[in-house]
């Protein structure tokens, strides 16, 4: 596989970044559920909250690059058989999902430093607290936090079954290019 994308397919950094991505969503969404279920007395207490913010830190850091590549590097042309529509919601589709993505990463990093304290990752570095006045700090960014990802979630899944529905209903190479084997 190559490493630039191409007029017909994504290349390996992209295809690469766009599974991560989606690998740590799913975790991260499954991870939250989990932990706010957890009970003082559980061994997960502070491990699973530092992890959920240690892969957080990880996935923004990601996004930057994700973001960065498409602007070093055009992605495919539209497919031929897509309508004008179908090409301004795809359109439109990634950048709400890539805005809220960023949405539920700042949220949480001003829910993880309310108080002041910054973020541990992995036990390597901190990200500073560097916003910690704000009114209702952790509570707002809580919410925001909470609902947002439900949203992207959703979204996420609607973007999967788009694919799906590309791929075995109109049967043309949208999924196939996300997976770096379209036809070149």
């Amino acid at each position: 596989m190559q490493l630039l994308n191409s007029s017909s397919r994504y290349g390996l950094v992209s295809v690469l970044t766009h599974w991560l991505v989606a690998l740590a969503v799913c975790a991260l969404f499954g991870l939250g559920l989990w932990m706010t279920g957890l009970t003082y007395y559980s061994e997960w207490y502070r491990t699973a909250p530092a992890l959920h913010k240690s892969v957080g830190v990880t996935l923004f850091a990601v996004m930057l690059l994700r973001v960065l590549w498409r602007f070093l590097t055009p992605t495919p042309a539209p497919i031929s058989t897509h309508s004008a529509g179908v090409q301004l919601l795809s359109r439109l589709g990634h950048g709400v999902l890539y805005l809220s993505i960023f949405v539920v990463m700042v949220s949480g990093y001003l829910i993880s430093t309310a108080k002041g304290r910054g973020i541990s990752v992995f036990d390597l570095f901190e990200i500073p607290a560097l916003a910690t006045a704000l009114p209702n700090q952790a509570d707002l960014a809580g919410a925001v936090h909470l609902y947002l990802a439900w949203a992207l979630v959703v979204m996420a899944s609607l973007h999967g079954l788009a694919a799906l529905k590309h791929h075995f209903i109109d049967r043309d190479n949208t999924l196939k290019r996300m997976l770096g084997c379209a036809p070149k």
